[in-house]
């Protein structure tokens, strides 16, 4: 698809309908997790003949769609998904924006759709959040944030296997509380042996909705044994460990390494598993990129060599995980430590610290959108 460098302006039309400042604040002090949505939305469409174009942020509500829309009938779409932090001085900025439009890019050349310049990526968000920075929440009030959900979608109207000729690109944003609202603790995960996520030559490198719809067999079967999240295995040999429906799996070992899947085009490659793989080297780790075997999870865990195991992702950031289930057998990591480890906890929090602002950002990694 054609690559464009264009910068676009994104025109603001204030919502005449925006919600009540009251409302917003009862909706804020508990908003949940990508369940409520603020006053606007960012759009732009591309087309074949013109490029991008018509870029604007105008009031959130439906969007108008034909029933021969190309999306709903052949699922070429991809997504981002990325918070905004409000700091002590009432500034707001994001965790490296940047990292999440070359993403989207890649993902945008494995479904044939277009590529939006990181420039435009980066200024989509800030004209979403500049009118609508009252609804992210205060500094101090926790694990709080605004959830931004950049999306693209086929919208041409035609029925047909090609690339659309007509892509719309969308910015929504939602206010988030903490995504463990009773509390961090470790999650429980189940094998899933019959289903697989990705394939070769697939698009589980890409961020699209496919890979997450067919990760939904696997999550309901382990929900149906009391699991939290479903890991899925290689589709070609189902041995080797891949990632958890939406979230990068680590391995903390004994003798100071960190290990976690190494990229095989199948496994999609988390901003934040990239953020911990460069934390890991500051914390006296040695992170390490390689394929896992699920036996040797289940060895290593038993014997002690796995001392931590942990999930990440953009919503949760970093989750202990406690216990491996499968059809037959199960192994809890917790043993009589803590429920949460030492280098998860040290992990986790220096993360939160930078996106919160609590800690140098020694790395460039955050971008001020308001």
């Amino acid at each position: 698809m054609t690559h464009t460098t264009t910068e676009l302006t994104f025109a603001v039309n204030p919502s005449d309908h925006p919600l009540a400042a009251a409302e917003r604040e009862r909706l804020l002090a508990d908003p949940g997790f990508g369940k409520v949505f603020t006053d606007h939305m960012a759009l732009a469409t591309w087309s074949s003949g013109q490029g991008w174009h018509d870029a604007q942020v105008r009031a959130f509500g439906p969007l108008s769609l034909s029933p021969a829309a190309a999306v709903l009938h052949y699922a070429q779409e991809v997504f981002e998904g990325l918070k905004a932090y409000r700091h002590d001085d009432g500034s707001i900025w994001s965790f490296r924006p940047e990292a999440n439009a070359q993403r989207l890019q890649r993902s945008c050349r494995r479904l044939a759709l277009p590529e939006l310049s990181v420039d435009d990526f980066v200024g989509s968000l800030k004209a979403l959040v500049g009118i609508d920075q009252a609804w992210v929440p205060a500094a101090g009030t926790g694990e709080t944030s605004l959830y931004l959900r950049p999306f693209m979608f086929a919208s041409e109207a035609f029925l047909g296997v090609r690339p659309a000729s007509v892509v719309t690109y969308a910015v929504i944003a939602s206010p988030a509380g903490a995504y463990f609202s009773g509390g961090l603790k470790p999650v429980t995960l189940w094998i899933s042996s019959n289903y697989a996520r990705a394939g070769e030559g697939g698009t589980g490198a890409a961020k699209c909705g496919g890979n997450y719809a067919s990760s939904l067999a696997g999550q309901l079967e382990g929900n149906q044994h009391g699991c939290d999240q479903a890991v899925f295995l290689d589709s070609a040999t189902h041995s080797y460990i891949e990632e958890l429906g939406g979230m990068n799996l680590f391995f903390v070992t004994r003798d100071g390494k960190l290990v976690t899947p190494e990229l095989t085009g199948t496994i999609l490659e988390g901003v934040t598993r990239s953020s911990i793989l460069e934390l890991a080297k500051e914390l006296g780790l040695e992170p390490q990129e390689r394929r896992i075997e699920i036996e040797e999870w289940k060895d290593s865990a038993r014997s002690g060599e796995i001392t931590e195991i942990f999930a990440c992702g953009t919503a949760a950031v970093v989750t202990p995980v406690g216990e491996l289930r499968w059809d037959g057998g199960s192994v809890d990591h917790r043993g009589d430590g803590p429920a949460i480890g030492e280098v998860t906890s040290t992990i986790r929090r220096g993360l939160l610290d930078i996106q919160y602002g609590r800690a140098e950002d020694t790395h460039g990694w955050l971008t001020r959108l308001a």
